[in-house]
């Protein structure tokens, strides 16, 4: 996946948690529909686990696979962490 399109999903997910942060949180509508997008607009060569991380909406998981904080994603949530 290029560099450009890994920085337009880091920033749309940024962009996410900070309007889900306000008091009172922000509209959310238009930063799900850019992650939406994003997603499935997904080059071929992008990681597997990333991939899933978007398509199952783990917002917080795809964020950290990005920053490169691999040691700080949670397993679990889904059966394609058992086992």
């Amino acid at each position: 996946m290029s560099r450009s399109a890994q920085t337009r999903i880091l920033d749309a997910l940024r962009h996410l948690e900070a309007e889900a942060a306000r008091t009172p949180p922000g509209n959310l509508r238009a930063p799900l529909a850019e992650l939406d997008r994003l997603t499935q607009d997904l080059p071929r060569d992008t990681d597997p686990e990333l991939r899933h991380f978007l398509r199952q909406r783990s917002y917080e998981k795809a964020r950290l696979f990005l920053e490169g904080r691999l040691a700080e994603i949670t397993r679990g949530g889904c059966t394609r962490d058992s086992g």
